[in-house]
């Protein structure tokens, strides 16, 4: 799965749309109504989603042929069903919201709102590819990833209209240099772009996580996934995954990310205190099964307890399996584990096989909790 994709989530799309460019187009002139989107997007981020419904209401009522009404639909969708995977249920109304507004933003463009359908359509592009994406559908990315690049060029004369576009300029700077350098496969394609330079990336970053008005919350997530991965600088991305946390304690993906920040530089205190905030969980939630990969390298680590390590990194393995392709990462660290306990009771032929599966499914390689 490519992380460029699945990283660049899904919210950031709309809250660029309604914060990043010049004010051109309907909703970007209506002052109260962007005020309202706001406060949803921001509900969104937190998984208030009845509250974040009730809001959008609002919109709706004042603008109900808007393709930002379907874009806010199907994010709605994502989050509230995330992983949103195929096969569910709600994949079709996320899909269909998604082609409604790419339909609607390139039916309705017009000089005065060019701008505002454009970037609806190319955040309902994104969205789309990101669901593709993350449940390996190659035959669907293709296809989608080819008709957008086009309007994607188009919105290129727009990057002078605000600060918050620093978080799309860091990230492609970044990534034009790193992605290569750790998937060498790339190197020949990366060849047909224009150079980057990772140090002006994370600079422009920063500078939007700290002073951007709508991606201050992306520009945080993008930079503790690439000082977690790409620099295995786990104390530097700790600032940043705690400020999410603390910003969205209700986020999953923000939760799950500052607890196994915690664990890789060893405050196993702070990590195992975070595990009673989330035992309303599902049990048979995306949360709750990363939950028992955590619980089994703290008994690993710090309470130096392989059995219950094995038994809760078996349970973790298994109950991920659920989650397809999103689970790889979770599933590679339990493999891991297992693998250091059987090593450690001279189980060499069984510690290697479980060190393939780890590798195998693992993403970054270099984060195996082995240390």
């Amino acid at each position: 799965m490519n992380p460029y994709i699945r990283k660049v989530t899904v919210i950031s799309g709309i809250v660029f749309l309604i914060g990043s460019l010049a004010l051109h187009g309907q909703i970007l002139r209506d002052s109260s109504t962007l005020v309202i989107i706001r406060q949803d997007i921001d509900l969104l981020y937190n998984f208030k989603f009845n509250d974040a419904r009730n809001l959008s209401d609002e919109f709706i009522r004042h603008y109900p042929d808007h393709p930002i009404v379907n874009l806010i639909s199907g994010l709605t969708t994502y989050w509230e069903n995330y992983p949103l995977l195929q096969k569910s249920d709600f994949q079709e109304s996320f899909e269909n919201d998604m082609r409604k507004c790419i339909e609607l933003s390139e039916n309705k463009r017009d000089s005065a709102n060019e701008a505002e359908y454009l970037l609806a359509s190319l955040c309902a592009r994104g969205m789309l590819l990101t669901f593709y994406s993350d449940n390996d559908m190659i035959a669907d990315v293709i296809p989608l990833a080819i008709s957008t690049y086009k309007p994607l060029r188009s919105s290129f004369e727009y990057t002078s209209s605000c600060t918050d576009l620093l978080f799309f300029t860091g990230l492609y700077n970044y990534y034009r240099e790193a992605y290569p350098k750790e998937y060498p496969v790339y190197k020949s394609l990366a060849l047909l772009f224009p150079e980057g330079n990772t140090e002006t990336g994370i600079k422009q970053l920063k500078t939007s996580a700290s002073g951007s008005v709508v991606l201050s919350p992306e520009s945080y997530y993008l930079l503790s996934w690439i000082y977690l991965n790409f620099e295995n600088n786990y104390s530097e991305s700790l600032h940043f995954s705690r400020t999410l946390h603390e910003k969205y304690p209700d986020n999953d993906l923000y939760k799950a990310t500052f607890i196994k920040n915690l664990l890789l530089i060893g405050k196993y205190d702070e990590a195992e205190s975070l595990f009673s905030e989330s035992s309303g969980s599902d049990n048979g939630s995306y949360l709750s099964a990363q939950l028992s990969v955590f619980k089994a390298i703290l008994q690993e680590k710090k309470y130096k307890n392989p059995a219950l390590a094995e038994e809760l990194y078996n349970i973790g393995i298994h109950n991920l399996s659920d989650f397809g392709s999103y689970a790889n990462e979770y599933i590679a660290y339990g493999y891991y584990g297992l693998s250091r306990i059987s090593k450690s009771r001279g189980e060499n032929h069984t510690a290697k096989i479980y060190r393939n599966q780890a590798e195998k499914h693992a993403e970054f390689k270099k984060i195996s909790f082995d240390r």
